[in-house]
């Protein structure tokens, strides 16, 4: 498909799904719990556990009880004994709360990756300066917690999608019927696509994406071209590509 035509297409999906009722229990999406609430912490767990079966995401994220994030590390520890979900257990779950709890202590979320971020304009130093504030205030090491947390990486090659966490910033920075566009110190014409395998997919059949491995460079190599779509806002494609690909309809 020629590119004008691919850029049509997705302008078309863009506008149609710019509605609220494209998330629902119906159509689940970790979305949907973070908008109920409306908070940048909440919303970075809601993204943090994004990850396998929608529905069970979102089932999860219902079982848990956010206020938890205003009180003791004894209480939260006490409080989650039962809740796990894939590769975390009651610890981990445990331990995410108590270090954004202490990190709400410190500064805004917000202005943790701004401090990475506004040298260079950059949402990897951001989000490689908020990784290791959080590692900082709760030395906490696990599988299943250094799985939802992230890690810096040593070098780009081989270097995977962060996928969950850019579409975070996707969820903070833009504004619309869609994302909470809760900050204001990041543009929105430096975020990155949260590419996973549905938008992965989709973009190689759309003819956007030519890199055969799913990581970083292709997750840059997508946003570069859909640059070219809109400069201004690349990742306003993301929530169409994601529903192509999860709907199956390219």
């Amino acid at each position: 498909m020629r590119l004008q035509k691919v850029k049509m297409l997705l302008d078309e999906e863009v506008e149609a799904r710019n509605k609220s009722s494209e998330i629902s229990l119906d159509k689940p999406d970790p979305l949907l719990i973070a908008k109920r609430y409306n908070d940048e912490t909440i919303s970075l767990i809601c993204a943090l556990f994004a990850y396998g079966n929608a529905k069970l995401i979102v089932k999860f994220l219902q079982s848990l009880d956010f206020s938890l994030l205003d009180k003791s590390d004894e209480v939260i520890k006490k409080s989650v004994t039962s809740h796990y979900y894939r590769f975390q257990n009651a610890k981990d779950v445990a331990s995410l709360f108590i270090a954004l709890k202490r990190l709400k202590e410190i500064d805004s979320i917000e202005n943790l990756f701004y401090e990475g971020y506004k040298n260079d304009e950059s949402v990897l130093e951001g989000l490689w300066h908020f990784i290791e504030t959080v590692k900082s205030v709760y030395p906490y090491k696990s599988r299943g917690y250094d799985f939802l947390v992230g890690s810096v990486p040593k070098k780009q090659s081989g270097m995977g999608t962060y996928k969950r966490y850019m579409m975070y910033l996707r969820w903070m920075v833009r504004k619309d019927n869609l994302d909470l566009g809760l900050w204001s110190k990041i543009d929105k014409k430096d975020l990155l696509l949260p590419l996973d395998t549905h938008t992965f997919k989709v973009s190689q059949r759309l003819g956007l994406l030519k890199r055969k491995t799913y990581d970083m460079k292709a997750t840059i190599e997508i946003t570069k071209r859909l640059q070219k779509f809109d400069k201004s806002d690349p990742i306003k494609y993301d929530f169409a590509l994601y529903r192509l690909g999860q709907e199956k309809l390219q």
